[in-house]
């Protein structure tokens, strides 16, 4: 090494033996040779392991390579000289660490590893008798203030508070823990008014809590309490409406992140977008918590970017605190809301469903037209469709079916307009993509900007089945692994949505099986119904990632054997399985008048309950059908002739469908005026039974209906079931497309789903209620041009949407 026979001639002058002897000590063999030449007489009595090996990467990037990389260079060396003076009487082992292994240096992943393996080596070596020391160093000062030669960013340390260790200073320590014959010790220069609150800028950190620089540091940035009325910002709010300080405030917050991300102005600062997106970690988030202090004159949490992720919502705390009795303008006060019957309005909706159904327009179109979207098997799931098909019912690990109504478009994600890296997009099963695309789209379609809802108290409902995507974590590909539990996760699919949006208000993931969208909508409204929030996003998904249902079913036999669901009809022979998506926004019919929103539709009532001990844990319940069915009646103050269509569930078995049949009859069919049945339909005939995703698809088609005074035809049932009575049913279904009924109230509809779960589910629809009347435009505007606005997140969104709109201009 460089200077080494400088180094030896000085200590030979000095009166000290030395021999330099070059070798890999990871080369047990080559050291095991050196230690062999060591004299008799002169036996080993000292080891110092003194190895560096610094590369730089988070953790997110460090690769298994790199881990062995770091360990063969600080750690191999550290056990073959355990292993190879093993029996020899040493006075000192002394292992060279780094404060990387004890509380974390950024970047330092593999480092960190490696270095905590030594500091474990002396404690094991201590466990059995021996003598060994681990000192975890901070940073000598040996760089001529030049660390860039090692790979250090000394500017860097200085601000994260690791000041560099006289040499002097860090020999005086060593000879002190050596005659302190300690086993693991901590020796940095560190500056605890700068370090402290870095370290803890993202959490509390109990590992210096006895430091009494760290209890001064704590009580020095304790949690404000109270407002700040002598700030002078304070006085500058006091006289400005609550918007305009949020916007006052929030400018500032732009212009203090700009400033310490070095940007000449506030123009680069998105106050939607998380501080860490743009590049704030602890060290510039401690930076902008002193700016905004310096600024406003209060006293504010090392943690207050982490607690408070977003420009807007810092400007929104600093507002409760510069604001006598303010609250957060990005989270409204909930109200104290008694449990009510006010119906609930559907704002928006979005959805994915085969054939191309990926809006609520193009679904409409596809049942209004009477098309079969069911299709073959899709060929980019690694399915052995060669051997999977079998007609053989009995015939183990196969299917007697062919066909499904598929999204076959379902791999294709969008990961860079979600700010979602390319590795955990890879890991999110497609369920949790679709579903955050629905709920995209149906605030779109809403007229809704998802931006103005971060920090709001919107609940997210959703239906999801748990599916067998992805390798599993143990066998995730690398740099995978840390995403795959909440890529799978049924539970995340929610919490997806609201952690993407910035929601804060209730996040639920449901799974009763069929009826796992409807269940979400029931919870969403009881939940808008009581205040728990003021908006909800409700809806399901449900993508087969596997063949495993196809095969399970084909088992019990209930599997259409063409892949169609005939609901009702005499050739219903099974259900069909299939894919979609379907999310509504949801508010309280007086909160979305008061907003100023689009209401398409307005949910009266709904119900849920079990079929508790039945006939069958998954076969269907008529005495629980009837009885959801007369308790939605109930929530929504109606009575069955009040209603004039049922969407059924309608799965297509000779089974289940009469059972339904007769429930509804038992119910709606009764006290029906004459010539006004009950019409009955299912738009599983048109896309297949796509489980948690069926009820909302439902839902969708109803809303729709309304919209265009219309009843789709419910295919194959032009010769309905031999099984129900239909002359003395009450019922009639819906053979041909047919204008809604005229009555002189407003359009209502049911809609059922029944899950294999035992949880039964229905919902009445009713069509909006007249817009509130608009003044007449001037005459002077009459005729005027006004422009017609696009945007997206990239130019090739923007020109996607400009092609859209064009596309509906062509088609009207």
């Amino acid at each position: 090494a460089p200077g080494a026979r400088e180094l030896a001639a000085e200590l030979t002058e000095r009166g000290t033996g030395v021999t330099l002897a070059a070798c890999d000590v990871a080369d047990r063999a080559a050291l095991a040779n050196v230690l062999r030449d060591v004299p008799a007489d002169r036996p080993v009595t000292a080891v110092f392991h003194l190895a560096l090996s610094v590369a730089l990467k988070p953790i997110a990037e460090t690769t298994p390579a790199d881990y062995a990389e770091a360990c063969a260079a600080k750690d191999l060396g550290a056990a073959n000289l355990d292993a190879l003076l093993a029996d020899a009487d040493l006075d000192a082992f002394v292992l060279f660490s780094s404060i990387a292994g004890v509380w974390g240096v950024a970047d330092h992943a593999a480092y960190a590893a490696a270095n905590a393996y030594l500091d474990a080596l002396a404690e094991r070596r201590r466990a059995q008798g021996r003598t060994a020391t681990s000192i975890a160093w901070g940073v000598w000062d040996a760089f001529d203030g030049d660390g860039a030669a090692a790979g250090l960013d000394l500017d860097r340390l200085h601000r994260r508070g690791l000041t560099l260790m006289d040499p002097d200073l860090g020999l005086a320590a060593l000879a002190d823990v050596l005659a302190r014959d300690d086993t693991a010790v901590a020796v940095a220069e560190v500056a605890w008014d700068r370090f402290l609150p870095v370290f803890t800028s993202a959490r509390p950190r109990p590992l210096f809590d006895e430091l009494p620089q760290a209890a001064e540091l704590r009580e020095r940035d304790e949690e404000p309490s109270g407002t700040a009325p002598s700030s002078p910002w304070a006085e500058r709010l006091a006289g400005m409406s609550p918007g305009r300080q949020g916007h006052e405030l929030r400018a500032m917050v732009a212009e203090r992140a700009a400033a310490a991300l070095g940007h000449a102005d506030a123009s680069r600062i998105d106050v939607d977008r998380p501080f860490t997106e743009a590049g704030v970690d602890s060290v510039i988030a401690v930076e902008l918590r002193n700016r905004i202090a310096d600024e406003t004159g209060v006293r504010l949490p090392a943690t207050l970017v982490f607690d408070h992720p977003t420009p807007r919502a810092v400007a929104a705390y600093l507002r409760t605190l510069l604001v006598p009795n303010a609250v957060p303008d990005a989270t409204p006060a909930a109200e104290a809301r008694a449990a009510s019957d006010e119906p609930i309005a559907i704002v928006g909706m979005g959805c994915r469903y085969p054939g191309g159904a990926d809006s609520p327009e193009a679904l409409w179109r596809l049942v209004a037209s009477g098309v079969d979207a069911v299709g073959g098997f899709p060929e980019d799931r690694g399915w052995d469709l060669a051997d999977l098909y079998d007609p053989d019912p009995a015939h183990a690990g196969t299917t007697y079916v062919r066909e499904g109504a598929f999204l076959y478009d379902a791999a294709d994600f969008d990961a860079e307009f979600f700010g979602i890296s390319p590795r955990e997009a890879l890991a999110m099963e497609p369920q949790q993509r679709l579903l955050l695309e629905t709920a995209w789209q149906a605030l779109e379609h809403g007229g809704l900007d998802a931006g103005a809802l971060r920090g709001s108290d919107t609940g997210v409902f959703v239906g999801c089945q748990g599916q067998q995507y992805g390798p599993g974590a143990g066998a995730a590909p690398p740099g995978v692994e840390g995403h795959v539990i909440t890529g799978s996760a049924t539970s995340v699919a929610s919490g997806r949505i609201a952690y993407t949006l910035g929601l804060e208000g209730p996040a639920v993931t449901v799974d009763t099986a069929c009826s796992s969208s409807l269940v979400a909508l029931h919870l969403a409204s009881q939940a808008l119904r009581r205040g728990e929030c003021s908006m909800a996003l409700a809806g399901g998904a449900m993508v087969l990632s596997t063949h495993g249902a196809f095969v399970e079913f084909s088992r019990q036999r209930v599997l259409s054997p063409d892949g169609r669901c005939k609901a009702f009809a005499a050739s219903a022979d099974g259900m069909g399985m299939a894919e979609g998506a379907g999310m509504v926004v949801l508010e309280r019919l007086s909160d979305a008048r008061r907003n100023g929103h689009r209401v398409l539709a307005v949910i009266r009532g709904s119900a849920v309950n079990q079929d508790g001990a039945s006939n069958g844990l998954t076969a269907p319940n008529g005495p629980s059908q009837e009885r959801v069915i007369r308790a939605a009646l109930a929530a929504a103050g109606l009575a069955p002739r009040d209603v004039d269509v049922v969407e059924a569930h309608g799965t297509g078995t000779a089974l289940g469908d009469p059972i339904e049949a007769r429930a509804l009859a038992a119910t709606y069919g009764r006290d029906r005026e004459d010539g006004r049945p009950l019409l009955l339909g299912s738009v599983k005939t048109n896309i297949g039974h796509s489980t948690a995703a069926a009820g909302v698809a439902g839902v969708i088609k109803m809303v729709q209906a309304m919209r265009h005074g219309g009843l789709p035809k419910t295919l194959y049932a032009e010769e309905p079931s031999p099984h129900v009575d239909w002359a003395s049913s009450g019922l009639e279904l819906l053979t041909e497309h047919r204008p809604w009924p005229e009555v002189d109230r407003p359009w209502r509809a049911g809609v059922s789903s029944f899950g294999i779960s035992g949880t039964n589910a229905h919902l009445l629809l009713e069509q909006a209620p007249p817009e509130p009347a608009e003044s007449p435009s001037p005459a002077e505007n009459v005729g005027a041009v006004v422009p017609w606005v696009v945007s997206g997140a990239s130019a090739a969104g923007l020109a996607a949407q400009a092609g859209r709109v064009l596309g509906a201009v062509r088609e009207s």
